[in-house]
């Protein structure tokens, strides 16, 4: 099999051309190709296949063979992947996913694309449609125990679950304890990814992310856009965000004129090889 590697803000994924590729059982690849010891070393594997509907169809899996919807580093990676290798010379493109069409817009520089911002469309508040379990037509700075401490968690949709909670000190919280627990919690009948937001000011933040089905990543672009609505929604912070993740930086926008919300930030080729399954 012939595979790209390529990571957003350290987000990896091992990307395959499936316009000339076949790949049979993905989870299975999934699971043996994200093992960073025995594998090439991924957060998951994301296949580019043909669309009806649009320019490509992105399908993603999970380090643990597990399908998600959607993954904001992982759809800017191949934006990048369709224009440096080729295969489309247009810089606006479309992507389908299983979160619906994503419309991606491509920055060049030196005739490679260096920075993608994406159209990530509106988010989805309703609990029911995220979902999440909750008395109240939406999850909104709820009480949620775990551990034997409690938070106040808002649920949003991205395209995929996320659950948000605000911290004082993101760096010392136990993202990995907390975020393990919540992934699995009884709110979440099909899990959910779970952010931990540090406040800065109203234009910057500091975030963590346990994802679902791969733990913590260093970064998350879904959750990234997810994080920023909960904030704008609890007036922690303003409509236009630069939230720093331990892989790098995104600038998250929800605009009020079309209640979409547009995420930028870099895409990166790591290598290419082949791999014998």
């Amino acid at each position: 099999m012939k595979f790209t590697k390529m990571q957003g803000l350290g987000n990896d994924y091992v990307y395959v051309n499936c316009l000339e590729e076949q790949i049979e059982n993905p989870k299975e690849v999934a699971i043996k190709v994200s093992d960073r010891h025995f594998g090439i070393g991924s957060d998951g594997l994301i296949l580019i296949k043909p669309s009806e509907k649009a320019d490509f169809f992105m399908e993603m899996y999970n380090a643990d063979g597990s399908q998600s919807e959607m993954c904001g580093n992982g759809i800017r990676c191949v934006g990048k992947y369709v224009y440096d290798f080729g295969l489309t010379k247009k810089t606006e493109v479309a992507i389908d996913t299983l979160a619906g069409i994503k419309y991606l817009t491509l920055h060049i520089e030196d005739g490679k694309v260096a920075t993608v911002t994406v159209d990530m469309g509106e988010p989805i508040l309703e609990a029911k449609e995220v979902p999440v379990v909750s008395e109240e037509s939406q999850f909104m700075n709820q009480e949620v125990t775990v551990l034997g401490n409690t938070y106040h968690m808002t649920a949003i949709s991205m395209g995929n679950p996320h659950g948000v909670i605000f911290v004082d000190d993101v760096k010392n919280f136990p993202v990995h304890e907390v975020g393990r627990e919540l992934e699995v919690h009884e709110y979440f009948p099909r899990r959910a990814n779970i952010e931990f937001l540090e406040v800065i000011d109203k234009k910057t933040a500091n975030m963590r992310v346990w994802e679902r089905g791969s733990g913590e990543t260093l970064a998350c672009g879904t959750g990234t856009c997810a994080s920023v609505v909960a904030g704008v929604l609890n007036d922690k912070v303003n409509r236009e965000v630069l939230v720093h993740l331990l892989g790098g930086d995104l600038l998250i926008e929800w605009r009020e004129e079309d209640n979409h919300v547009y995420m930028t930030g870099a895409a990166t080729t790591v290598f290419t090889g082949e791999i014998e399954l």
